[in-house]
């Protein structure tokens, strides 16, 4: 089996190398075709990914004309949703914009962020991560879509499974008293602490490093982390992780393509090393009979008619990006869980064209970035660190503005650097307001400078702390490499509980309609990461919206 394995792995290897010696020769890269339109686009890229992942391929069914209910997105809160209305006997139609990707331990299904290609990216030519390297890829249907704003780009996913496709794994609860800053007594932390995060852990399966795991070759950077931080007096906590310890334990013995061991995550595990929403909550929901998930149906806007109902405008697009039609559906009730951006989008450009004309004035109100910062740190003596992507612990200080620092892997560089991660997420109060353009119907935001300057800033000294403690040999901070901060993978807000709906997500103004999403959430989950929480609330909100029958 694993000879056959290698073998399918040889084959796609020199299939990937004749498509990147096409790209480097300028066929097909998109950036010069992207105006003759997605249809004509990348005709050797277009081959090699269906010859990679013919799934994605195969032809996409219609949704239905009419739904009792809707549900825009697939990521943690509508997949939540999507699961508990079915359990209730409550139909409905999941529409998400991007493909549904298999798995397989041996095929590349996704891309690697070393030198990734267009399955990396939602329609892009060219992408720019942490390590500040441009990136050329060709224009396709991607799983991950960056979204520019002025002064932060946003990185949402594109995909069925939403988020847990393109996150680390980690899943941790908040401290409780940060949580009641935030949150302001809108959502109760005991409530959550004692019911949805434990039903959400069970649910994901959720767990800490295994000894052995920790123990490693791939994850001696998380071994060295623990070791810096302990030397500066912080304790490291063990991170719950949605990760399948079984299937890097395969990786480890050889027994699968290296993917979570070997640096790669956020582009997505070919292999399904993370336990993401395919495997559950999404498969339990269709497995009722009562839900139904539509792939390639990106949701243009959302309104409501004379008779009640709403109204989804939708557009059926291939994973090439040609447009295979448009249509208007209707349902009953509106579940939206497109994440903050989409959702805040859809909102927004409702309330401004009149097509939801009771929304309130808090929409649009109160994004946040979860205030997101890349760092990095050098080894304490020569050591190789390995690609291990699974966050093994975190560390919370409060010397300044309150922030976790959590142990990460090394995106985008094949080698090892000699470098150990983290991720700092610092409790930032700075929100932002979407906006409305009419001349190009767009919605928009813009991100103050100085906030960023902020996080950015409170996280370096934290981690030039623990540096200098744990004797790092090295300071990245003259060639800029040890703090990066103009981007977030946390984008939270927009329709925020308690402003833009009551308490459990129903929007003011329009019975029947709801935010189930990361855009309920008031910018921050209180310096750690927001899959938990958002899904642990979308438990407390659809238990609350179907127990009332409203």
């Amino acid at each position: 089996m694993r000879d056959e394995g290698g073998g399918r792995l040889r084959r796609r290897a020199v299939l990937k190398a004749a498509g990147m010696a096409a790209l480097l020769a300028g066929v097909g890269t998109g950036a010069a075709s992207r105006g003759a339109g997605p249809a004509s686009a990348n005709p050797l890229w277009n081959a090699l990914f269906q010859a990679w992942v013919p799934e994605i391929f195969a032809p996409l069914p219609d949704p239905p004309e009419h739904s009792e209910a809707i549900v825009i997105g697939s990521g943690f809160g509508a997949a939540v949703t999507a699961l508990r209305l079915a359990e209730a006997g409550v139909r409905n139609t999941v529409l998400e914009r991007g493909s549904r990707w298999p798995n397989d331990p041996w095929r590349e299904i996704f891309t690697g962020d070393d030198l990734p290609d267009g399955r990396g990216f939602w329609h892009r030519t060219s992408f720019t991560g942490v390590t500040k390297v441009p990136m050329p890829c060709a224009d396709f249907g991607g799983v991950l879509d960056v979204t520019e704003y002025p002064g932060i780009d946003v990185w949402r996913a594109a995909a069925v499974g939403g988020g847990s496709i393109v996150f680390t794994g980690a899943m941790v609860a908040p401290p409780k008293h940060l949580f009641d800053q935030v949150f302001q007594g809108v959502v109760n932390y005991d409530e959550l602490d004692s019911v949805y995060y434990p039903r959400v852990r069970q649910m994901l399966r959720l767990s800490t490093m295994p000894a052995d795991v920790y123990n490693s070759a791939p994850f001696t950077h998380s071994r060295i982390w623990d070791q810096q931080v302990r030397a500066a007096g912080y304790e490291p906590q063990a991170n719950d992780s949605i990760f399948n310890w079984d299937v890097i334990r395969s990786e480890l013995a050889g027994a699968s393509r290296p993917s979570a061991t070997a640096a790669r995550s956020s582009l997505g595990n070919s292999n399904g090393a993370k336990f993401d929403l395919n495997q559950n909550y999404l498969r339990y929901a269709e497995g009722t009979g009562k839900s139904a998930i539509f792939p390639g149906h990106r949701v243009d806007s959302i309104g409501q008619d004379g008779s009640g109902k709403y109204v989804v405008a939708v557009t059926k697009l291939a994973p090439t990006g040609q447009v295979l039609g448009t249509r208007t559906l209707t349902c009953d009730r509106l579940f939206l869980g497109a994440g903050s951006v989409g959702t805040s989008e859809l909102l927004v450009r409702a309330q401004a064209t009149g097509a939801l004309p009771n929304l309130n004035e808090h929409i649009g109100d109160g994004w946040g970035t979860n205030g997101d910062v890349v760092l990095a740190r050098s080894i304490s003596s020569p050591s190789a660190t390995g690609g291990g992507v699974p966050s093994a612990s975190r560390i919370l200080d409060e010397s300044g503005m309150p922030l976790h620092l959590e142990s990460w892997y090394v995106p985008g560089i094949p080698v090892d650097t000699g470098a150990v991660a983290s991720l700092g997420i610092v409790l930032d109060p700075t929100r932002a307001r979407f906006g409305y353009d009419r001349a190009s119907n767009g919605v928009g935001l813009s991100w103050p400078r100085a906030a960023q300057d902020a996080v950015v800033a409170a996280c370096r000294t934290v981690d030039h702390r623990i540096a200098q403690a744990g004797g790092s040999m090295m300071d990245y901070t003259p060639i800029g490499y040890d703090a990066q901060g103009a981007f977030t993978a946390h984008p939270l807000g927009g329709a925020v509980l308690g402003q833009a709906t009551d308490g459990y997500g129903r929007v003011a103004g329009h019975p029947g309609l709801y935010v189930m999403d990361g855009a309920a959430i008031p910018g921050s989950t209180a310096t750690v990461n927001p899959s938990l929480t958002i899904t642990a609330v979308a438990e407390r909100n659809i238990e609350a919206i179907i127990r009332a029958g409203r």
